[in-house]
C-alpha cells in the first residue's frame, strides 16, 4: 500500500490521531462522482497533530488491534482563531478616549 493525504478528525487520544480520507469514485448507473471517506487510526510520536491538521500517512505494522499506520509528515497545519491579548488595544483606547468625554 502507499502512503494517503487526509485531515485529523481527532487527538483526544495519547499518542494516537485519528484521520479521515476522502475518496472519489464513479458510479455507473448515474453517472456522478460519490465521495466516501474513510477513517484511519495513525500513530503520532510526539503528539504533534491537532484537529483540522491535513496529514500524510504511510501503513506499518500492526501498532494495536486498530492502528495500522504511522503520521509521515504534517502538509498543512490547522488555521486556529487566537483572540487578541487585552493589554495590545492602543487604537482602542485612542478611539474611545475623544468619544466619551462629552464637552457641552
Amino acid at each position: 500500500m502507499k502512503g494517503v493525504v487526509g485531515i485529523v478528525v481527532s487527538n483526544k487520544m495519547h499518542k494516537s490521531v485519528v484521520v479521515a480520507v476522502d475518496r472519489l469514485f464513479h458510479n455507473k448507473l448515474y453517472n456522478r462522482y460519490v465521495k466516501r471517506t474513510s477513517k484511519f487510526m495513525a500513530h503520532d510520536e510526539n503528539n504533534l497533530c491537532n484537529i483540522g491538521d491535513q496529514v500524510k500517512i504511510d501503513p506499518s505494522r500492526p501498532l494495536s488491534k486498530r492502528k495500522h499506520w504511522v503520521v509521515a509528515e504534517i502538509v498543512r497545519r490547522a488555521k486556529i482563531y487566537v483572540p487578541p491579548s487585552p493589554t495590545t488595544t492602543p487604537t482602542a483606547e485612542a478611539g474611545t478616549a475623544g468619544a466619551s468625554s462629552p464637552s457641552s
